[in-house]
């Protein structure tokens, strides 16, 4: 296990951002984000990245990638590490801040990956299959293969289905898999930091974002990436915000359904947020009600002797 890091963690609209970067720009240090979408350069605005010049302290892991590429969570899981490593080896905290609990863990916990390639012919021949039987059938041939998987994957989420059979060909149970994730050591000495809101007021903060994404343009920022390649059934597509946008765009709703189903796909997203983050018993909680970040960041500091 390495040195100290620090995580400020929470759901989405949380205030994550603000809190960790007076975290990092008390400690001289920088933040890292953990999220899986804000590393695609020019999704800006559906993704909250804090802008350059609101910055106090210098942002890593965003803007690294196209939205043309996959970029895995392996791939984060070795670049956010060679961050750390750098601001530690320079003798620097380094603060990570992000809602997107795997790649919280992937970086923090001793974790690997099975390999497995987005365009590999494993995955090819899945797609088509799925193409072929439709999402239940897929299932009932994983099924078929390795029951304990199927039984904890929904039919209807072909990606994951598509997944775990490449994983058995690779002689891997995405079951066995799955469970191994929830046993792991740390790799770093992380101290985390979840910021929690009652669920009026963090759904009402979650519309208030929502809203003030599409006022400042988001779907402006789509039609360019869209223009640039960004496609439906990539991963960056499937970030919220930018997928419902493309319906709108392409006739399949109208803009303000799109909007609605943005809110109600951030709220569900934030349930699901903080479940992951409750079954973690490192998290140290800090109740945001009448907290701003200056008092967060005093409490974070407070907490690690600083």
């Amino acid at each position: 296990m390495s040195e100290r890091v620090i995580c400020i963690v929470g759901a989405t609209a949380s205030g994550k951002s603000a809190v960790a970067d007076q975290v990092a720009a008390s400690l001289g240090s920088s933040v890292i984000s953990i999220d899986a979408m804000q590393v695609y350069r020019g999704m800006d605005i559906g993704t909250a990245k804090t802008p350059a010049g609101e910055r106090r302290a210098p942002l890593l892991m965003v803007d690294v990638c196209e939205v043309t590429d996959d970029y895995s969570v392996q791939l984060f899981q070795r670049d956010a590490r060679a961050c750390a490593d750098g601001l530690l080896e320079s003798g620097l905290t380094p603060v990570l801040c992000g809602g997107t609990g795997l790649y919280l863990d992937a970086v923090i916990d001793e974790m690997t990956f099975p390999s497995g390639s987005r365009n590999g012919d494993r995955r090819e021949h899945y797609e088509l299959l799925a193409r072929e039987l439709g999402a239940q059938g897929l299932w009932e041939l994983l099924r078929g293969r390795d029951e304990a998987s199927a039984a904890i994957i929904h039919p209807n989420n072909e990606r994951r289905v598509v997944r775990a059979l490449e994983m058995l060909d690779e002689g891997v149970s995405y079951a066995a898999h799955h469970d191994g994730l929830l046993r792991r050591s740390p790799h770093y000495d992380a101290t985390i930091w979840g910021l929690s809101w009652d669920r009026e007021t963090l759904y009402a903060r979650i519309d208030a974002r929502v809203d003030a994404m599409f006022e400042q343009g988001l779907v402006g920022e789509v039609e360019r990436l869209v223009d640039n390649g960004l496609a439906r059934d990539s991963t960056a597509g499937q970030a919220i915000g930018y997928k419902e946008v493309m319906d709108a765009l392409e006739g399949r709703c109208g803009m303000d359904e799109a909007r609605g189903q943005v809110k109600a796909r951030s709220r569900r997203y934030a349930k699901r947020q903080l479940s992951w983050l409750r079954r973690d018993g490192r998290v140290r909680w800090i109740d945001m009600a009448g907290t701003g970040p200056e008092r967060a960041c005093e409490l974070v500091l407070a907490g690690m002797g600083t």
